[in-house]
């Protein structure tokens, strides 16, 4: 039986050695040959698609006509995955690294059961190769998601496959059944929370969510001292009640997390040691008013 095709999709936006140097990671992944590499270029003017095109001519480049958000843009190259009959559809940073055989053993631990939907590597700080950025997520009866074992050492991993409650969106792959049973990205969030929606989408249906410890690769982006702007602050707000009412979330839920949220504004508002913060404030607030008044897509901080 022959290894199932995995189709590689890649979003590059101005960020050619990064995604070069992905491309050079997935060219050494000797122990699976079996992949289609997919690289979504959002209108770069830094020269991507010539170098990208000269390098690694096997690679298919699809410019993309407008900017729909890492879900939009996303669901252009799982479209073309799904055309080229692709069994596993892998959503891919463009800052990772990944290991030799990372995809060989993400797809090992996705066949061993056919209820396996999703699969997710060990994601490890690219400046700190030993320690984890992210071993998949985790998300508790009040609905607050979080990285599981975040800035735990690589050694703190279990040894064997686990169960998670969704994987980040650094690197997820997704069997092609799931796709077409639950749709793809959901792209009224844009950004932020889209892949915790999907993973929950799919469990709902029925499907399993893993992550596979001994696959590995290495994100250059959200280090320790990664402080983000006023537009994930938006998004984040805005996307995280999207998910909560699109998939029926508990009052209780809804109780904790308009409360922490309420704090947070009115700390950044008074306190005087948050004042480089208000336009984080501002963000929130704009997004508590958007999702109010069900205005999705890209927000107005991006």
């Amino acid at each position: 039986m022959h290894d199932p095709l995995v189709a590689v999709v890649i979003l590059n936006t101005n960020r050619r050695e990064d995604t070069l140097e992905c491309l050079d990671s997935l060219a050494q992944t000797d122990s699976y040959k079996r992949q289609r590499v997919i690289v979504l270029d959002n209108a770069s003017t830094d020269g991507s698609v010539a170098a990208i095109e000269s390098r690694f001519p096997a690679v298919q480049v699809i410019r993309l006509d407008e900017n729909r958000g890492y879900a939009g843009n996303n669901n252009v190259g799982i479209t073309e995955a799904l055309n080229a009959h692709a069994h596993w559809v892998l959503v891919l940073n463009e800052d990772t690294l990944l290991a030799p055989d990372c995809i060989a053993r993400m797809v090992n631990a996705g066949e061993a059961d056919p209820q396996i939907g999703i699969v997710g590597p060990l994601i490890l700080h690219y400046s700190e190769p030993e320690i984890i950025q992210s071993a998949g997520g985790r998300m508790n009866v009040r609905w607050q998601a979080w990285h599981h074992l975040q800035n735990a050492p690589c050694k703190a991993a279990p040894a064997t496959p686990f169960q998670v409650d969704w994987v980040s969106g650094c690197a997820i792959m997704v069997r092609r059944a799931v796709i077409e049973q639950i749709g793809m990205f959901d792209e009224r969030f844009f950004y932020y929370w889209e892949e915790t929606e999907w993973c929950i989408r799919a469990q709902r249906a029925g499907w399993r969510v893993l992550v596979e410890p001994a696959a590995q690769l290495w994100h250059k982006g959200v280090q320790r001292n990664y402080r983000p702007k006023p537009s994930v602050s938006y998004y984040d707000t805005r996307n995280h009640l999207l998910l909560m009412r699109k998939h029926g979330a508990p009052l209780a839920a809804w109780f904790v997390t308009t409360g922490q949220k309420l704090r947070t504004i009115v700390s950044y508002s008074v306190r005087p040691k948050w004042r480089d913060r208000r336009d984080h404030r501002d963000a929130m607030i704009r997004g508590a008013i958007d999702f109010l008044a069900c205005r999705w897509g890209q927000g107005p901080l991006t």
